[in-house]
């Protein structure tokens, strides 16, 4: 039975809750290789824990890839796919370029595998996969959980269905529950998820202009707070696209914080202050503010329920030899 445990409290039911929903949603399986591939999980776990010693930083960019693959036709590995003459395809859109990273980590553990286990395991899966782990890692074990499996890879992958699909960083709270209503998830579940932005980094370029010089939410934001983004990120200032930390209080570490600083009106993209100041979405964000463990539990089971959106199983897709292209 797949477990969620959140540090000092007891899930039993709440991970009951979760493969009873996971297996009416779509036939993904805990321990779906434990016979075909029983090394898998191990082998991209390693390899994860090798990438992050050296560069932390892809602990949020694996997560956030997950997210981006989950939310453009489903959990299908099309985000790892490379262009071709005839097809721009996802990881092209500024959306994802060059903002999204890890691609070598994810090959790295398919090599690994393939040479284990060959024409086995997909690639959707090791995403899934590394994303666990990266979860794991960046709340120092506080939130784990198991991954159901048995994803199969898409065969394409187009750049315009990018910014068709993922909420841009201005969207207001309309736009976010419109937009993760379509992909099955609810409301609690989008503010749960949003909370992976409490690490990782954002590219001015991607909301200094509207949030800070000509903003669309010019009371939404504590302006020494503002006043600290605009030495960071400053006006007409291009080079180089700095970042700053989405998480002022607990950069690298995935922790409710998220949610206190939306409070205190120190959310660095405007799609995120929208949650506080939108009276559909605020007492979502007051709780979680005040209940990290309630807050960790939650955004487990959501992980799960975001792997699960549009998959491809059995005979369908294929399972990729190499993850940037269709075999």
């Amino acid at each position: 039975m797949m477990s969620v445990k959140v540090e000092g409290i007891s899930l039993f039911s709440i991970a009951f809750l979760i493969l009873a929903s996971v297996s009416m949603a779509n036939p993904l399986q805990v321990g779906f290789y434990r016979h075909t591939c029983p090394s898998a999980e191990s082998i991209v776990r390693q390899t994860v824990s090798d990438a992050v010693a050296k560069d932390p930083g892809l602990l949020p960019a694996i997560i956030r890839m997950h997210f981006h693959d989950c939310f453009v036709r489903g959990c299908d590995a099309s985000i790892l796919l490379d262009s071709t003459p005839d097809n721009r395809a996802e990881k092209e859109s500024p959306v994802n370029n060059p903002s999204l990273r890890g691609y070598d980590l994810i090959d790295a553990a398919k090599t690994s595998i393939e040479s284990a286990c060959p024409h086995t395991v997909s690639c959707a899966d090791i995403i899934a996969f590394a994303a666990r782990d990266c979860v794991d890692m960046s709340s120092s074990g506080k939130i784990t959980y198991s991954v159901p499996a048995g994803r199969r890879d898409g065969r394409d992958s187009v750049e315009a269905e990018v910014i068709q699909n993922l909420p841009p960083p201005t969207s207001n709270d309309e736009q976010l529950i419109s937009n993760f209503a379509s992909k099955g998830l609810t409301l609690d579940e989008m503010i749960t998820l949003y909370g992976a932005h409490s690490t990782g980094v954002a590219h001015c370029s991607t909301f200094a202009a509207d949030r800070l010089y000509n903003s669309t939410y010019p009371s939404n934001i504590d302006p020494a707070f503002a006043e600290q983004l605009k030495g960071q990120c400053p006006r007409g200032d291009n080079a180089g696209d700095p970042t700053v930390v989405l998480d002022i209080q607990t950069p690298e570490k995935l922790d409710n914080e998220y949610y206190l600083n939306l409070v205190k009106k120190r959310g660095v993209l405007g799609s995120d202050q929208t949650l506080w100041t939108s009276r559909s979405t605020a007492g979502f964000v007051a709780r979680n503010a005040k209940d990290a463990e309630g807050w960790g539990a939650k955004f487990a089971t959501a992980m799960v329920r975001m792997g699960g959106i549009e998959v491809m199983t059995g005979e369908q897709g294929e399972v990729r030899v190499r993850c940037r292209v269709i075999n």
